[in-house]
């Protein structure tokens, strides 16, 4: 795969980065590390430059974002509850337990997009659940493209620093994967605990 995008941005330049970068919000196996740190290395034997290559980075991980908001937007609470009310009692989950993790994503839920825009594979999926809870869509927007500006500078000026070197980066990107992955993980099952803790209590 990782062949088949190098060789398509190099035949397209920006819209090639602009397309395989929207492609990669909307299907989180293609990765951005690739795309972004090649087209860095692109801008050291090519007439493209860093801030072109950022630019349309950003603009196509926007437009995959606002793609998958949208089908967070068609698996909405109430839709979630007709589920609640068909599978509930295999799943161990009440319409309650939708609400507030909905309240929880309303109140945290622009920083979690941020941030979440930082970290591989996850940075595609958070838009879902931002549709899901109807977010403000200016807000999503902003948080969305706040995120993707940050990872997008870091990974494009990378790839620009090493040159021919650029894939020695995928490597450390696993590694930062994996501490990730595994953080979230924790978190999730700290947060399982303590909710079941709770539902004991009531």
């Amino acid at each position: 795969m990782q062949n088949w995008i190098t060789e398509f941005m190099e035949q397209f330049g920006y819209l090639g980065i602009f397309l395989m970068i929207a492609l990669e919000n909307v299907f989180p196996p293609i990765p951005s590390e690739v795309i972004l740190s090649f087209g860095g290395y692109m801008t050291t034997k090519t007439d493209l430059t860093v801030p072109g290559v950022v630019a349309a980075a950003t603009v196509g991980s926007v437009v995959g974002a606002v793609v998958l908001y949208g089908i967070g937007l068609l698996l909405d609470v109430e839709r979630l509850e007709k589920i609640v009310d068909r599978w509930g009692h295999i799943l161990r989950v009440t319409k309650a337990d939708i609400h507030r993790a909905d309240a929880w994503f309303d109140k945290y839920g622009y920083w979690t997009v941020f941030f979440c825009r930082m970290i591989p594979l996850i940075r595609s999926l958070i838009s879902i659940p931002a549709g899901m809870s109807n977010m403000k869509f200016g807000l999503f927007l902003l948080f969305t493209t706040a995120g993707t500006v940050i990872w997008n500078i870091i990974l494009v000026s990378v790839g620009a620093a090493l040159g021919e070197s650029w894939e020695d980066i995928l490597s450390f990107m696993e590694i930062y994967s994996n501490i990730a992955y595994a953080l979230i993980a924790v978190g999730i099952v700290v947060f399982v605990i303590l909710f079941i803790r709770k539902k004991r209590r009531t």
